[in-house]
């Protein structure tokens, strides 16, 4: 999720850009209201649409899907998409990790800072929460400043929120042990997740950034319209390779997303999430490693 502004561009300007870019096929959605924005990743488009009751939202397109929204009325620091949402299904867990820990959900590190839609709502909902946000490009922070309400974030948040330059990865094995209370995992290249986050060795160094009994979310989404889970297995799998206990959270988007996302949570500490859905040892893919 992720990116920055630039002027309106005219629909000629627009198109040739596009078809350099490989994404003649959204030349369509260049209209007035429309913005281009070159990113490490390549071009980004930044739309409004409207949904069928009227409400607009603000989206950020890029590698041919949604990778942030926002609204644009009251509901600014609200998110938009249902998996965004859901990572609010840490909290269940607060009550018993203060009873077991002696310290709840104050310090959360968010990985892929997009549109910055879940921690606009967070922060604000949330008054004693701090958190760090690591956003691999700094073009994406620029689009989310500019675009997507972050700069009032920053004003409002009055020092809670530390926005971060930096490879996710490298910053988790460059964090001190014992940082965070929560790690949220957001993170995609264009369509696609970022695996060198999802593999064993990334879960032992969240596992190491974490306070006891804390906790690791990952949004992971489907493939094939939803038939293919395979990747979600696979992630299963790994954070049980770490984690002593592991659930898995539907967070479907019917209206804004295509595919099927999940929140896969992992803790040493057995806590209970009303929506986890059960499976067994035959749900589990293959663990994944850093290449040798």
């Amino acid at each position: 999720m992720r990116r920055t502004g630039t002027r309106a561009v005219r629909r000629g300007a627009a198109a040739l850009a596009l078809a350099a870019a490989g994404l003649a096929g959204a030349v369509a959605w260049v209209k007035a209201d429309a913005h281009l924005a070159r990113t490490r990743s390549g071009w980004a488009l930044i739309r409004t649409r409207r949904l069928p009751d009227g409400t607009r939202v603000r989206v950020l397109r890029q590698g041919g899907v949604y990778q942030s929204a926002t609204y644009l009325d009251e509901r600014r620091f609200e998110p938009p998409f249902a998996y965004q949402r859901a990572f609010d299904v840490m909290f269940e867990a607060e009550g018993d990790m203060r009873r077991a820990r002696v310290h709840g959900l104050g310090n959360v590190l968010a990985i892929g800072g997009g549109g910055y839609a879940w921690p606009k709502h967070t922060l604000c909902a949330q008054r004693d929460l701090r958190m760090d946000v690591v956003e691999i490009d700094a073009a994406v922070t620029r689009i989310a400043r500019r675009w997507f309400f972050v700069d009032e974030l920053e004003r409002l948040a009055c020092g809670r929120l530390r926005l971060i330059e930096a490879d996710g990865r490298t910053y988790l094995e460059g964090a001190a042990p014992g940082s965070y209370d929560a790690i949220v995992n957001d993170t995609f290249a264009g369509s696609e997740p970022v695996v060198a986050l999802a593999t064993r060795e990334a879960m032992q160094a969240a596992h190491a950034c974490l306070r006891a009994g804390g906790l690791y979310l990952a949004n992971v989404v489907s493939r094939d319209e939803g038939e293919d889970l395979s990747f979600l297995r696979d992630v299963v799998a790994t954070c049980a390779e770490v984690f002593a206990h592991v659930w898995v959270v539907p967070a479907t988007d019917e209206e804004l997303g295509g595919e099927d996302n999940y929140i896969v949570i992992a803790s040493d500490d057995a806590y209970r999430f009303e929506e986890a859905i059960p499976f067994d040892d035959s749900f589990l893919g293959n663990v994944m490693r850093d290449r040798a």
